[in-house]
């Protein structure tokens, strides 16, 4: 019998170079940490910007690292030559899929358009019940402020309905981000007491 995989963090962030470089280091802390967790890291397969980063942090401390990437992207030579593992795929549709189906868990770090459309699918994929994954929202230096005021916006008029403000969490970095994750993988590994009293 083969051994049971690694849990695995898909993270979503920026190819983009031109960034300040201090999101370049909290991209690097959280690769790290997922890392040292013992957990795989599944991200887009890039080697630039913040997608760099966090496959960089997550070797070096001896991670496994998955990516998936369009064929395109590696034609013209922008993906990491150091995964230990990387599918190529013929659109994004794929690309987004995999990279969904491939994590047991989700973290968005700061990115641009691609980023948030990965974060918002995700997001609405859970509300609809398709998945019950952790999905943290890393807030690296307040970036995704903006975003989050208007999912509130929402919020507030009734377009999204209040229950559904536990779809996320919020972090304000990698430790938070990692611990937020952990919480309900531990409690769904916690043994059940079949007399109702909860978690052993």
């Amino acid at each position: 019998m083969s051994a049971a995989r690694a849990f695995r963090v898909t993270v979503y962030a920026s190819s983009s170079d031109r960034i300040d470089p201090a999101f370049v280091a909290i991209a690097e802390d959280l690769g790290r940490r997922i890392a040292e967790r013992g957990w795989d890291l599944v991200w887009g397969g890039g080697r630039h910007g913040l997608m760099g980063a966090v496959s960089r942090g997550a070797r070096a401390a001896g991670g496994r690292t998955i990516g998936v990437i369009l064929q395109a992207f590696v034609d013209k030579n922008v993906h990491c030559t150091d995964a230990h593992e990387m599918a190529s795929v013929t659109d994004m549709r794929l690309r987004k899929r995999g990279l969904d189906e491939s994590g047991d868990a989700f973290v968005a770090l700061p990115g641009g358009l691609g980023t948030m459309e990965e974060l918002l699918e995700v997001l609405s994929f859970r509300q609809l019940g398709l998945h019950r994954k952790p999905i943290v929202v890393l807030d690296a230096l307040g970036y995704w402020q903006p975003l989050l005021a208007m999912l509130e916006h929402g919020f507030r008029h009734g377009f999204i309905q209040p229950h559904f403000r536990g779809l996320w969490s919020v972090a304000r970095d990698p430790a938070q981000a990692i611990e937020q994750i952990a919480a309900p993988v531990r409690a769904a590994a916690a043994p059940h007491d079949p007399r109702g009293g909860g978690t052993a």
